[in-house]
């Protein structure tokens, strides 16, 4: 009564502990391919009496500045990476617009000659539909990489300019740089941050995906426990208290397959009227919801998927199968899920997880659907994919089990005395 209890609750917060604080307490030190796209767009300019690409340079500066065990950088043109950016498959895009070398000349010749200028451009641009961690990290990693950049392609400016005041042999004395000058041209760039796509109103800056999706998985797992509970006392296998009575009904002569069948069944009809509730709650207290019928019909399955799942789990296990769905739901499911910090900014053993646990499948769909338009290439033809597997899954390790202990004989009767 003692020792029993107190091992297994040991073992299972440590388990707790280890994936709830591994996976936030230093996100950037665990960087591993995170994808961030680069268009370099620069057509290039004549300087002086030579044709010059600073793009070209501004990307190869950006590629050595960048860390590539920590960064994905993409070199993609605008489509694609636009595409990509509208998918969530990079949280981020540096570009580099088509005039930028000829801009970069004009700031160089305009800052001896008199007159207006303007400093070229490079736009750091954020995804905030990929989660407002994603961004932060995004914005941390240009106002590291950008400034190196600047520098190198103001020195190269500095150089450059100075050389068009040298005059031949024999001609006047050279034009000294200013030091008001030489300061402009030591810092030519301006670093403009952008949103792609900015968030509306109503979304917790990318967090009610996470958290509709968490609503989800909660109500598949609690669902089943309270299912299964229920329907068990209704059936006389369990005894019901309600304060100080107590009620056990005679046990139903069922088998245990015809047993889970119900259960099943009761799930589906309240996955059918939760699905619902949710929705209805998220509009009435203002989030957005372009569609509400995708969203309606993915929330049914996923609540179906994992419900029968951790059905199946208690039929196999019984009392314990609370622990077996505790864990493969809840624990090992929400660090992994990307939810909050992106997968690329886990231990790595986070990935791993990623690829089969139900939280994670569910929070892709559901953030496709609410941020990116039901966008299957978003997540959501991953996540169906996925929760049917998971739902497959669920329903042949259940039926086999049930089947299994039936033809045994280990029927759900008190033992003879």
């Amino acid at each position: 009564m003692v020792i029993a209890p107190v091992l297994v609750l040991t073992l299972l917060t440590t388990l707790l502990g280890i994936m709830y604080l591994d996976y936030v307490v230093d996100p950037e030190k665990n960087l591993h391919d995170f994808p961030i796209a680069l268009v370099n767009q620069d057509v290039g300019d004549t300087f002086g009496a030579q044709h010059v690409n600073f793009g070209d340079q501004v990307a190869a500066g950006l590629q050595q500045a960048v860390p590539a065990d920590e960064i994905d950088l993409r070199v993609l043109g605008i489509n694609e990476a636009q595409l990509q950016m509208q998918s969530g498959k990079v949280y981020g895009a540096i570009i580099i617009p088509g005039d930028f070398s000829k801009r970069l000349g004009i700031f160089g010749v305009g800052s001896v000659v008199p007159g207006d200028i303007e400093r070229p451009i490079i736009t750091l641009q954020t995804n905030p539909r990929t989660g407002a961690f994603a961004t932060q990290i995004v914005g941390r990693i240009g106002a590291q990489a950008l400034p190196q950049v600047n520098a190198q392609v103001g020195k190269q400016l500095t150089e450059q300019v100075q050389a068009q005041l040298t005059p031949a042999p024999g001609g006047p004395p050279a034009t000294e740089l200013s030091g008001v000058t030489r300061v402009a041209l030591e810092s030519p760039l301006q670093i403009v941050t952008e949103e792609f796509r900015p968030l509306p109103n109503g979304t917790g800056q990318g967090l009610t995906a996470f958290f509709f999706a968490l609503l989800l998985l909660l109500a598949g797992v609690i669902g089943s426990m309270t299912i299964h509970t229920m329907v068990d006392a209704s059936l006389g296998f369990v005894p019901t208290e309600y304060g100080p009575w107590f009620v056990h009904f005679p046990p139903t002569p069922i088998s245990r397959f015809h047993t889970l069948l119900i259960k099943w069944g009761v799930l589906v009809l309240a996955a059918s009227t939760i699905a619902g509730v949710f929705v209805i709650v998220a509009k009435s207290i203002g989030m957005p919801v372009d569609h509400p019928l995708g969203l309606y019909l993915y929330s049914a399955f996923a609540i179906i998927a994992v419900g029968f799942t951790g059905l199946s789990v208690l039929a196999a296990f019984g009392s314990a199968g609370l622990l077996v769905n505790l864990i493969l739901f809840v624990i090992l499911g929400l660090p992994s899920s990307g939810g909050t910090v992106p997968i690329e900014a886990t231990p790595k053993y986070f990935g791993w997880l990623a690829e089969f646990e139900p939280m994670h499948q569910v929070f892709l769909s559901i953030r496709s659907i609410l941020y990116f338009d039901n966008n299957f290439s978003a997540g959501l033809g991953r996540g169906l994919w996925m929760t049917a597997l998971g739902l497959a899954i669920g329903v042949v390790f259940g039926a086999v089990i049930t089947r299994y202990y039936d033809r045994k004989g280990l029927h759900r009767a008190a033992a003879a005395k």
